[in-house]
């Protein structure tokens, strides 16, 4: 008995040792505030809230605070990373509604620096006033985007919403998520590990590629995934439509290879369901592709926008409101719209 239960007591011991010691190795220097699956992990316990809409599965909670990717970000007491934005309007102030996931919320990069308040910007250096709401949380899809503008984000009253359409956009929605484990919630080592695993299994190729993956959410535009999507889409702009709201699409390109971009099926489909729906569409793709695709990204294996890509985003979107304004409002509007195009 002594023969099996000492090697088993010392496996035991060295196992816990490995673990304490590999958990306080990620803590102390691996740690850098800059692993994308770790600030993710962080966001996702620190910032978001299990919502009680289940067609949501999460959303920003309120008044929360967190470093993350290296910056700052705050909630307000509506759960939105913006200042406070009453509900009520103000007088002669256009309003606009951003919604969308990441890209919309700012990963990566400093509040101010983020496309909606540059556009906020832009509107005062041309001489008007205009809020700009940011309704993006971090991980949705457009069906959740447009339920939680159809459930909470029209209180704001806006003149104009943007749906700011992302690739991954067409993911199924996730199943509500639970509280995490005490594990889960605090193993930082578990999170890192699992990461590195999983890019050895992407070289190795025993993973899809985030390319193939990406096209495979919509099979030609037959998806399931896609549909859901366009089925969102077509409930937004009806509800603009019958509440005199101008709607516009954007499509937010990805940012791995933007001089050779992979998506342009997506950027297809997107557009052609806009018109359907008698939306205008802008592609922000040729705004971006000025610049090398590796100068747009957060960091090297996170290509979400930096501060110079939202830049270059704000001015593309800014050129797309100001011609979506000398539009007729959308009760008068007759016929499929025509793709707003930025030069």
């Amino acid at each position: 008995m002594k023969k099996v239960l000492f090697p088993a007591l010392l496996l035991t011991f060295c196992l816990v040792l490995t673990a304490a010691f590999t958990e306080i190795a990620v803590r102390l220097v691996a740690d850098d505030g800059m692993q994308f699956d770790l600030e993710m992990w962080k966001y996702a316990r620190d910032v978001k809230v299990v919502s009680p809409d289940p067609l949501l599965g999460h959303e920003h909670g309120p008044d929360r605070k967190a470093k993350l990717m290296g910056v700052e970000v705050a909630t307000n007491s509506k759960g939105q990373r913006d200042r406070e934005i009453p509900y009520e309007r103000t007088p002669g102030v256009l309003r606009i509604a951003m919604v969308g996931d990441s890209l919309t919320e700012g990963w990566g990069v400093p509040f101010e620096d983020t496309f909606s308040k540059r556009i906020e910007r832009l509107y005062e250096a041309a001489g008007s006033k205009a809020e700009i709401v940011n309704l993006g949380v971090g991980n949705w899809n457009t069906v959740q985007e447009v339920q939680y503008f159809l459930t909470k984000g029209f209180q704001y009253k806006p003149d104009i919403v943007v749906l700011n359409y992302f690739v991954n956009d067409a993911e199924p929605t996730p199943e509500r998520r639970k509280e995490p484990s005490w594990l889960l919630k605090y193993c930082y080592s578990c999170v890192f590990v699992k990461g590195r695993i999983d890019t050895i299994l992407r070289q190795m190729s025993t993973r899809q590629d985030w390319a193939d993956y990406y096209l495979g959410l919509y099979d030609g535009g037959k998806s399931e995934t896609w549909l859901a999507a366009k089925g969102a889409i077509k409930r937004l702009a009806d509800y603009c439509k019958a509440n005199n709201i101008k709607l516009l699409v954007a499509h937010l390109p990805e940012l791995h290879d933007v001089q050779n971009y992979r998506f342009g099926l997506v950027t297809d489909l997107v557009q052609q369901a806009a018109v359907e729906n008698q939306v205008p569409f802008v592609d922000l793709l040729p705004n971006l592709q000025s610049r090398p695709s590796a100068d747009l990204w957060v960091t090297p294996p996170d290509p979400h926008p930096n501060a110079l890509a939202n830049e270059l985003i704000a001015a593309g979107l800014f050129s797309a409101l100001q011609r979506l304004e000398a539009q007729p409002a959308p009760d008068s509007q007759k016929g499929a719209a025509l793709p707003i195009t930025v030069q």
